[in-house]
């Protein structure tokens, strides 16, 4: 059974249905970022009520989980990467999603200029493991296309306590060097509300 499988079994049916929405029918242009409801932001959004308590939601996952995963490349990643750095901009995205693309030349750039105690990463959630070469060969050109040479995880059954409460792509989170979660996460692609939360908490240190 894949992980796909495992982890939609032990879901809500909103969130099953939030997940088969996002890998099967890809971004739509006309939900907004939760973040900046004034900007748009194209993203797959779904409206379920077993999504509605965002606040304890996030309490219960400020830690995020172990795991042990490949990159594009082949190389194993823990969760000792978040160590590496201060700060993790964590962008989960898919290569079905168009904003998500449309986003990746600004995030490589972005990431050509970060402070050294800041890194992004990318989370790929529609690699269905290693037969999957399709959606990797995928992956590969999008971001050698984007020139976004930053680490790309492959996502496995290890992420699903985070992506459960993941309504669409791109979703970007912000981890610390300990491994927990801060601030809330941004819903959409929006580059500029990345750059100003790295920003604020850069400065609040």
């Amino acid at each position: 059974m894949s992980w796909k499988k495992r982890w939609n079994r032990g879901m809500t049916q909103g969130a099953v249905v939030c997940t088969v929405l996002m890998l099967m029918t890809g971004c739509g242009s006309e939900a907004g970022s939760r973040q900046n409801p004034d900007k748009e932001a194209p993203v797959q959004t779904v409206e379920s009520g077993a999504q509605e308590d965002n606040g304890t939601q996030q309490e219960e996952s400020a830690k995020f989980p172990a795991f042990t995963a490949t990159d594009l490349e082949g190389n194993t990643v823990t969760e000792s990467i978040f160590g590496e750095k201060d700060l993790t901009v964590l962008n989960i995205w898919g290569t079905f999603c168009n904003p998500c693309v449309g986003e990746m030349p600004e995030l490589g750039e972005w990431a050509k200029e970060m402070p050294d105690n800041v890194q992004i990463v990318g989370l790929i959630i529609d690699i269905n493991g290693e037969e999957d070469t399709e959606h990797r060969e995928l992956a590969v050109d999008i971001t050698s296309n984007a020139g976004a040479e930053f680490t790309q995880i492959i996502v496995n059954q290890d992420f699903a306590p985070i992506l459960k409460d993941v309504l669409g792509v791109p979703t970007t989170m912000f981890i610390d060097k300990e491994g927990n979660i801060v601030g809330d996460p941004i819903l959409g692609a929006d580059v500029d509300g990345y750059k100003k939360f790295v920003e604020d908490y850069l400065g609040g240190e």
